[in-house]
């Protein structure tokens, strides 16, 4: 890496960033068709990206599209189980045509089903804001501070950028940002607890930046897309979202 270009990219992923973060905010606060509306756009564009880097044919890729809409129009209405139902059934056709547009095809639906409905659970705003800030903040803590100290690499074959260094950043700002935020919803949690579910989330997180990775390694390509300056597609910039938002879903549908 040249003098000076550690931090070249920056500028347009903190622009970019905040872009971002404001959309995701307004759309969580107005709650609702709007919510709704946010999340299937961008579950078909990560189902999207997905077809694109393996070269899924046109007829499957509207399938799965169709799919995904209907899931997130049935979970909005409130009617989980049908979602959940139409996603299972076209996954399972689709697995006979091309399995790898079935497999992209949960990996895009149930991230969006699980924002959906946390929304219109109580507290629903406070609880996805808060599923969301804990990916921001192992997103943002795990690139300054795995490029500032570097060391060792967790598995440069998968990602060559990701440092233990990166991962620990990652854990130490999601705990705080857990426990932060958990506090001023009023959600219940105990600070311990709190501060353990984020640095656990964090992980989860970063799992998902490797398997996205390991995808796009296997594919061949460097992003998933190029919607996004300084992130690439959308895949690039959610993968974090994909594992945690489910794993707070299931959480939540299982303790109530």
């Amino acid at each position: 890496m040249k003098p000076g270009s550690r931090y070249g990219d920056l500028l347009p992923r903190i622009l970019v960033g905040i872009a971002l973060i404001a959309l995701a905010l307004g759309a969580v606060w107005l709650g609702g068709i709007a919510f709704a509306v946010l999340a299937a756009v961008v579950i078909l564009l990560i189902y999207g990206e997905w077809c694109t880097m393996h070269h899924v044919g046109r007829t499957v890729r509207l399938a799965g599209m169709f799919a995904l809409a209907g899931a997130v129009l049935f979970t909005h209405l409130g009617y989980l189980g049908y979602a959940l139902v139409l996603v299972g059934v076209t996954a399972a056709g689709l697995f006979f045509l091309a399995r790898i547009a079935a497999w992209g095809l949960i990996y895009s639906a149930f991230p969006g089903i699980a924002l959906v409905w946390l929304r219109a659970e109580s507290l629903g705003a406070q609880l996805v804001i808060w599923t969301l800030a804990i990916v921001w903040a192992t997103d943002i803590a795990a690139f300054f501070s795995g490029r500032t100290i570097g060391g060792p690499k967790i598995a440069p074959r998968i990602s060559p950028s990701k440092t233990w260094a990166g991962l620990g950043g990652a854990m130490i700002a999601a705990a705080l940002t857990a426990w932060l935020l958990s506090r001023q919803f009023g959600l219940g949690l105990e600070p311990a607890f709190a501060a353990a579910l984020g640095a656990v989330l964090a992980v989860a997180a970063q799992v998902g930046d490797f398997f996205e990775s390991h995808l796009k390694r296997r594919a061949g390509v460097k992003d998933s897309g190029s919607i996004l300056p300084g992130h690439g597609g959308m895949m690039d910039r959610l993968d974090g979202v994909v594992p945690v938002s489910v794993l707070v879903a299931v959480a939540i549908g299982l303790t109530g």
